[in-house]
Parts: C-alpha cells; structure tokens; sequence
C-alpha cells in the first residue's frame, strides 16, 4: 500500500506531454531533484525527504532562429559514470547543463533542413549509455553525443538511423556482459521499438514491429523490454530476439509513463485514465520467460497525468504530475 504524502509546490503547471517528469536522487545529500516542462520553460526543484521545497530553478530555451519562443519538449537528467548532466530538449534545439541547472555546457542546434514547410522540428527521448548521451528527433535519427569526463568537450559522435517517424522516448540499461547485449531501446510514433547494442559504434540488433498505435515511453529491464502503448496496453518483449513474453490491458486511455525500479523489478504506468499502476517483474526459473503480477493502483483524481517516475531505486516512493496541476503529488509505501 502507498499513502499520499505532502505535495511539491510549482509555479505552473505541467504541460501535457508524455515522460513530463524527471527524478534524480541524491543520497549523500538526502536531496531530491525533481524537473517539469512548462511552454517555453522548465522547473527543477529540490526537496528534501518529507517533500519541503528547498530551491526552485527555471531554465529557458535557448532561443535559436524564430520569433516565437521555443516550447521545451523534455527534461532529463543523465547519469554518467563521471558526472551527471541535465539534457533539455525543444523545438530548436538540445541543451546541456551541469546537474544543478547553473552552468550549460552544450548546446546543439537542430537542423530543419530535411523537414518539410508543415513538419515540426523537435527533439524527444533522452537516455545515457556509457559516456554517451542519446536524444531523439523529428526524423526518426538518433543523436549520440560523446561525454568527456569534464568540461564543454561534447560531441557529436553518431547518427543512428532505425525510424521513420518521431522518435518519443529512449532507455537504457548498464551492459551486464554478454548475457545482456542489448542495452539500448528506443520507440517511436508509430510503435516500432528498436533495440540496439552500445558501444564505440552502436549496432541495431533487431526492430519489434508496432501495430498502428504510438508508444510515448519504454523502458529495459534485465534484457526485457517494457513499452506502453496508446491504446492504454504494456507489453513486455525479449530485448535480443523481439518475442512478446507478456501483454497487459493495463489501462483504459493512453500510456503517458513508464519507470522502473530496477533494484526491485517494479514498474510503474501511468496513464491519461487517471491512474498510476505499479507492477512486480520476475524471470520464471522454468521457461525464463518474464511474469507480470500486479502490485497496487493509485488514482488520481480529475486529473490528466503526463508524467510519473519512482524516487528511490528500491521502488518505495514515487511522484506524479498532471496537466493543470500546479504541484508534485508524492506517494511512499506504508
């Protein structure tokens, strides 16, 4: 069972965008960093453990070429095996911070030169790999831009063609030796999953065909890959052959969200229907396949989500956010 606990105060609400929650928590300082997208700005705020707000940042797009400001599309903080960087994408352009917000280290300036006079040019899905930070675009390419240990040095190292359409989230997980060689996944509007191998140079190791409905976010877990889908469903596959191990009518509106506590093998999917589901993972030791066993469900009321994430890696506590709600609502177990 969770119980609510004491809100985080915004200054506005949260746009209704899919993953519009990013959670990074810092034990050594018993702090919490919690970032929200807003039009043209984002909120990161920290608290400390019994939700008391501490310090409130906005950040702003850079403006690039355009009248109008750009609308940010995501926020998201990278955790390096060196350092930690908070990546920021919009309609112009992919953003680079230190992890508190003070200081932006990169800035990459998208090229609209493919897109037609109709298209919108953006960039969405963020996730490290290794020193490499991974965004996705309009196009259906993948950025990969090399991290150095410290300082401004940030470069563009790759491109990775796997989509047709938008790309709308990316997840990784650290390479566990052979046995998990698929460490990357990347989903796009319309459903397909990509999963790839990382590395020096990135290799796409197989495409697990969507089925006419997008898929706002996915996530990997021990080699099995996660995806919420827009017709409220959440499948699991086998990340190295793309076999469905498990398909869950999980919701009855869209996905918006999906995390994992990967300590614990919990999921968590949140949707437009008002609630946040937390699932249970395991591997059967007699078919090796995954198994799914439902763990709690949370409404939220008179609410539209559009983003939910756990706060500790052990899958005790999370948080969520909707659209025309000026707050963090904030869940722990009892």
């Amino acid at each position: 069972m969770f119980r609510r606990e004491r809100s985080i105060p915004l200054r506005g609400s949260a746009a209704a965008l899919c993953n519009n929650l990013s959670v990074l928590q810092l034990p050594s300082r018993n702090l919490t960093h919690f970032g929200v997208v807003h039009g043209p700005s984002a909120q990161l705020v920290s608290a400390a453990p019994e939700g008391v707000p501490l310090a409130q940042r906005q950040l702003h797009a850079k403006e690039g070429a355009g009248v109008s400001p750009p609308l940010i599309t995501q926020v998201h903080w990278c955790v390096l095996p060196f350092r930690v960087l908070l990546v920021l994408t919009s309609h112009r352009g992919i953003q680079m911070y230190e992890s508190d917000g003070s200081v932006m280290v990169y800035w990459h300036a998208l090229d609209s030169g493919d897109a037609s006079p109709v298209q919108a040019v953006f960039a969405r899905g963020i996730a490290a790999s290794g020193h490499f930070i991974c965004v996705g675009t309009w196009s259906g390419r993948i950025l990969v831009f090399d991290i150095p240990a410290k300082g401004p040095n940030i470069v563009l190292s790759e491109e990775l063609a796997g989509h047709q359409t938008p790309v709308t989230d990316i997840a990784t997980e650290p390479a566990q030796g052979q046995d998990c060689v698929a460490d990357m996944v990347t989903a796009d509007d319309s459903g397909l999953l990509c999963v790839w191998r990382s590395g020096p140079e990135f290799k796409l190791l197989t495409r697990i065909p969507g089925f006419g409905v997008p898929c706002p976010s996915v996530q990997l877990w021990h080699g099995t890959v996660a995806a919420g889908y827009g017709d409220g469903q959440v499948r699991l596959y086998e990340a190295g052959t793309g076999t469905l191990h498990v398909q869950i009518s999980a919701h009855a509106r869209a996905i918006c969200a999906l995390d994992l506590a990967s300590e614990a093998g919990k999921l968590l999917s949140a949707a437009e229907d008002t609630f946040v589901h937390i699932w249970k993972l395991s591997r059967s030791p007699e078919s090796g396949y995954t198994e799914v066993e439902h763990c709690h469900g949370e409404c939220v009321p008179d609410t539209q989500v559009c983003g939910a994430r756990f706060c500790d890696p052990s899958g005790s506590s999370f948080a969520v956010t909707g659209y025309d709600l000026a707050e963090i609502l904030r869940f722990s177990s009892v």
